[in-house]
């Protein structure tokens, strides 16, 4: 069992920058998977970025590359996500989720989440 708590969420103005952080409770943390998605209003949950369990590897969707980055630090079981050049759209609840196979992009696959961040970017 994991369980993920997502913080650093805010509102913040076009073109800044934003840092968001997840801590999990698994004493295994470097077993899983971790990556982040959002949820506009009235929009489907989409995936935004993932990391391997090593962190060697990271992945990261075509409408944010560039401008966040995903990051991991095994030995405080923390996930982040630096995301800099924000744009309106990128307004969203942010997740954190956790996986114990490879990376996914359908948040249907994900094991564990987290309650989500409100990241609010004005124009």
């Amino acid at each position: 069992q994991v369980q993920l708590v997502e913080s650093g969420g805010r509102l913040v103005q076009a073109g800044g920058s934003l840092r968001l952080s997840c801590a999990a409770s698994a004493r295994t943390f470097n077993s899983y998977t971790l990556g982040w998605f959002r949820q506009a209003p009235g929009k489907e949950r989409e995936f935004v970025a993932a990391i391997s369990r090593s962190g060697s590897r990271q992945y990261n969707a075509d409408s944010v590359k560039g401008r966040f980055t995903i990051s991991r630090d095994n030995a405080k079981n923390t996930v982040y996500l630096e995301m800099i050049s924000l744009l309106p759209e990128d307004t969203a609840v942010y997740y954190c989720a956790a996986r114990e196979l490879g990376r996914s992009s359908s948040p249907l696959l994900w094991d564990y989440w987290g309650q989500g961040t409100q990241v609010t970017v004005s124009s």
